[in-house]
């Protein structure tokens, strides 16, 4: 197979998410459409940003590209996908798949099209979500949450942290800036993680990259090297979830080593 595209995956990349992908429901007809084309439709879409309708007729058609999308970010593809890759990367540089530190921010973007769940963020003067993530010291995505942004820090730090908690007790330790700053969130967090809150908080009058929040920073700006990324253009968070996981996914397979 021959890349059509710079989006496409490469050799290396697919090897690496083939075996993760669901294969076809027993019963019913064969599957006929090619899976690395679908991804490929997939990752056409994030970089460039464009709509459904104008997905290049090299991959297979919209709607076929659009329900595997769908499917995937209902079923929790994308998740499983997510944390093989990642504890690949973290093993690849030397460190145990249980992070036992994360950083914790936020990022408020538009919305673009008619959606659910949005508001105004006033701190930010944004109309639209809030993109809530915890990533590990790496700047690997631990979780994600998209939620009105008109939703305080703290909130929804409450809702990122109850989805990371199943999936990794391991963390005894969260960096943070000023906006989760607060006694009864820190002893929230040691409640339920039985783990430190730790604020880091920005040196005024003066730039100085801040140890930690630097990490989570970053990652947001590989999420914003994304086109479909650069406003929220889903009606649904999910999908919009999905998208930034999807990003994730595509940052770590270039940070593997083939082979």
């Amino acid at each position: 197979m021959k890349n059509r595209c710079k989006t496409d995956l490469s050799d290396e990349q697919w090897r690496l998410i083939e075996p993760l992908i669901p294969p076809a429901k027993p019963g019913g007809r064969p599957r006929k459409t090619d899976m690395r084309d679908v991804v490929n439709g997939c990752r056409y879409m994030l970089r460039t940003g464009c709509q459904w309708e104008l997905l290049p007729l090299d991959f297979p058609p919209k709607s076929t590209v659009y329900e595997y999308f769908s499917t995937w970010s209902k079923d929790g593809t994308f998740e499983r996908i997510l944390h093989v890759l990642r504890d690949m990367v973290r093993v690849d540089a030397g460190r145990s798949t249980e992070p036992s530190a994360a950083i914790v921010d936020s990022q408020s973007v538009k919305t673009a099209v008619p959606a659910i769940e949005k508001g105004y963020d006033g701190a930010k003067k944004i109309k639209g979500r809030k993109r809530h993530l915890a990533t590990d010291i790496l700047g690997l995505v631990l979780a994600v949450v998209v939620h009105s942004a008109a939703i305080s820090e703290r909130a929804g730090a409450k809702l990122l942290l109850r989805r990371l908690k199943p999936l990794f007790s391991s963390i005894k330790i969260f960096f943070g800036d000023g906006g989760y700053s607060g006694e009864p969130l820190k002893q929230w967090v040691s409640d339920l993680f039985n783990a430190l809150l730790k604020i880091v908080k920005r040196p005024r009058k003066k730039f100085q990259i801040v140890k930690f929040r630097w990490v989570v920073e970053r990652t947001f700006g590989w999420l914003n090297s994304q086109r479909r990324l650069s406003k929220d253009y889903e009606y649904l968070p999910r999908n919009s979830e999905a998208w930034i996981k999807f990003a994730a996914i595509n940052t770590m397979t270039r940070r593997l080593r083939p082979g």
